[in-house]
């Protein structure tokens, strides 16, 4: 069984910036593409950003320029860096690996 466990949410000013991290429990990290989701209460979860085995990337519009996504595959650790937060960003942000996700953490952007 994998775990994700994301971590690094919290309540932050518009304008400021987090970073999430999420931990998976798999040696063969490496061997998938890994994304970040964000959802918000009665929306479907929504593409963020995703990072191939090759490290190449993609990003919504709306956090282009703002965001980045990035892996350590010796920590089997995913990260994105969020800068420039908006209210709008705010939302439960979701890692996934394969079929699996994690439960998510909770980023709220407010003043």
């Amino acid at each position: 069984q994998v775990q994700l466990v994301e971590s690094g949410g919290g309540l932050v000013q518009p304008g400021g910036s987090l970073r999430l991290s999420c931990a998976a429990s798999v040696s063969i990290f490496s061997l998938n593409a890994m994304a970040w989701y964000h959802q918000t209460p009665g929306k479907p979860r929504e593409l963020v950003a995703q990072i191939s085995t090759g490290d190449s990337t993609y990003y919504a519009d709306s956090v282009k320029g703002r965001f980045t996504i990035s892996r350590d595959n010796a920590k089997n650790t995913l990260y994105l860096q969020m800068n420039s937060l908006k209210p709008e960003d705010t939302a439960v942000y979701l890692c996934t690996w394969a079929i699996y996700w994690g439960q998510g953490t909770q980023v709220t952007v407010s003043s």
